[in-house]
């Protein structure tokens, strides 16, 4: 059976072990995504994470952060790292556990999810590229936004400290 839910405790080693598996050997990665995750719940960004259990294992894993907007919008979140076992890929897990978060966030009021990921995967569940809302480095189309209420905010998007 497979179940996605929040986060317990103890679950911190799966979930660095599932991160590091996924992200191992893919190109746009260093190798960081655990620590970051690690870094993130130390530091009590980290605002909503979800895993998807398969029996007794997690298979796979999503974080949202806040992040703050230069025109001081409010209730706006980062999506990401968002893990999937190898072995479990291409089954929807990654798409369930986005779709669940985003509906999570939705219930807790959020305004909109920005992130930094591929815009032929992410347009799926609603993310377009915004050249208002921006974040300085890497190529601008890959830096996509999803408003859930509101205006779509403008300005220079900065994560938790977590992200360097």
């Amino acid at each position: 059976m497979t179940v996605i839910r929040p986060e317990r405790p103890g679950d911190g080693a799966a979930i660095r072990a599932v991160t590091a598996e996924a992200f191992l050997g893919v190109p746009h990665s260093d190798g960081s995504e655990p620590d970051l995750i690690d870094r993130l719940r130390a530091e009590g960004d980290l605002t909503l994470s979800l895993v998807c259990e398969q029996g007794c294992e997690i298979v796979g894993h999503v974080a949202f952060s806040r992040v703050t907007i230069a025109d001081g919008s409010t209730e706006w979140y980062g999506l990401g790292p968002v893990s999937v076992l190898p072995a479990h890929q291409g089954c929807r897990i990654g798409a369930r556990l986005i779709e669940q978060g985003l509906a999570e966030l939705t219930k807790r009021g959020a305004r909109g999810v920005v992130l930094l990921g591929d815009p032929e995967y992410y347009s799926r569940f609603g993310f377009a590229h915004d050249s208002a809302l921006m974040y300085p480095g890497p190529p601008p189309q890959y830096f996509q936004r999803l408003v859930i209420a509101g205006a779509a905010p403008a300005g220079i998007v900065r994560y938790a400290p977590a992200f360097g």
